[in-house]
């Protein structure tokens, strides 16, 4: 059994330094203005560094050019692609067919993976791309379980990857007019402004078809003066479901993610990475599958948003998440002397009970009776979002990188 790579999302250079240390096997980033994350993309000088810390540690770099392009977007993207086999990437998102075409002609030895917005449902699409030079697709966020197998089993010459985890659009495959109509920010150029997740006030709506009066099939409220997130859908979680996919054959299993913090970016590539070790262990041992439940326990009660399977089984399972997940706390920097330098993300007292998120789902606490020292110098007892902090205490099991957050 071909084992899927792990592959997740780089929008800062902090994410990448999480996805690194936590288990990431390759990591997609956005070419600057040519992606669909405008504000996290990333320049020559910020490609050249993350291909070649990547490639030291054996992992992948897939570069995104993976909008729609217009006519004056597509008079940059001749130089990007000729950028791009410069930096030695391993290969190019992409979702325009004007993209594939020119990609092929500038860089013809690097390999085409094929972006979600490009929206395949079927194996003829597939195959239809194959035939552009297309070596990976994205298989469509909508599809069943049995749709993905059906077509996986029909392209077994091409490696098809899916999103197992992260948010879900409101329009199919991310093809959304919502941000270019209320803010003039079109999402396929990369500048969503994601108005579906926005709070709305007094809202009162029932949806109810002509032909079945008094059935109700859709209906969002929002109480008294309260807000209300009526049109965003919840969080994809295939987490349960690692074993299926390796035994189908599916390339990759991709985070979404380039816009959340790095934190979001080490917890989940962590606990897939983890799951997938399980699973390693567990065919090595001769079981055909394997227990992911403190997996699946420790994905949700850090989620701000709840969990479903989306599209993928007949009807939608939704994981309950806590009404207050831990909070995170810091992140290691650097080791100074007997200290820790760390990057303040949360309110942060030290008789708080604090443990360290290690790789390999590691969670062990720090003891109390550490403390801190803020930029003037001063031992304290509490230090704030925003600063940089040394923090002190015997044995911390810290080590640059990794994050600190509440119990």
């Amino acid at each position: 059994m071909k084992f899927p790579e792990l592959l997740a999302p780089v929008g800062t250079s902090e994410h990448l330094e999480a996805a690194l240390l936590y288990g990431a096997d390759a990591v997609y980033l956005g070419a600057e203005g040519l992606n669909l994350r405008a504000s996290r993309g990333f320049g020559r000088e910020q490609i050249q560094m993350a291909c070649s810390l990547a490639h030291e540690r054996g992992v992948r770099v897939y570069l995104c050019l993976n909008v729609l392009p217009g006519p004056s977007q597509m008079a940059r993207m001749h130089p990007a692609l000729e950028e791009a086999a410069e930096l030695g990437v391993d290969g190019l998102i992409v979702a325009d067919a004007g993209c594939v075409r020119l990609a092929r002609r500038i860089c013809p030895h690097v390999p085409i993976h094929l972006s979600t917005q490009a929206n395949i449902r079927n194996a003829d699409s597939v195959l239809f791309w194959r035939d552009q030079g297309v070596s990976r697709v994205n298989l469509a966020r909508e599809l069943s379980l049995l749709e993905i197998r059906s077509i996986v089993r029909s392209c077994a010459d091409v490696e098809c990857e899916l999103f197992v985890h992260g948010a879900l659009c409101l329009a199919i495959s991310g093809q959304c007019l919502l941000s270019a109509w209320c803010n003039e920010r079109p999402a396929n150029l990369g500048r969503c402004t994601q108005p579906c997740r926005f709070a709305y006030r007094n809202v009162r709506l029932a949806v109810e078809e002509e032909l079945r009066p008094r059935s109700i099939i859709w209906e969002a409220a929002a109480e008294g003066s309260g807000f209300s997130t009526f049109w965003a859908p919840d969080d994809l979680c295939l987490l349960r479901y690692v074993g299926w996919f390796a035994r189908q054959g599916i390339a990759a299993l991709k985070i979404e993610g380039r816009m959340r913090t790095g934190a979001y970016v080490a917890h989940t590539v962590d606990v897939y990475r983890t799951a997938l070790s399980l699973l390693k262990k567990s065919l090595d041992a001769g079981s055909r599958g394997a227990d992911f439940s403190v997996c699946v326990r420790e994905l949700v009660r850090s989620s701000a948003r709840a969990l479903s399977s989306g599209f993928f089984l007949p009807r939608r399972g939704v994981m309950s998440t806590v009404e207050s997940p831990p909070q995170i706390l810091a992140r290691v920097e650097q080791r100074v002397g007997d200290a820790w330098r760390i990057s303040v993300r949360g309110y942060w007292n030290s008789t708080r009970q604090a443990v360290a998120l290690l790789p390999g789902l590691n969670r062990p606490e720090l003891q109390q009776g550490y403390s801190f020292e803020n930029h003037r110098g001063e031992r304290c007892g509490e230090v704030h979002p925003g600063v940089s902090a040394l923090l002190f205490g015997e044995g911390l099991p810290l080590r640059p990188g990794v994050y600190v957050r509440s119990t």
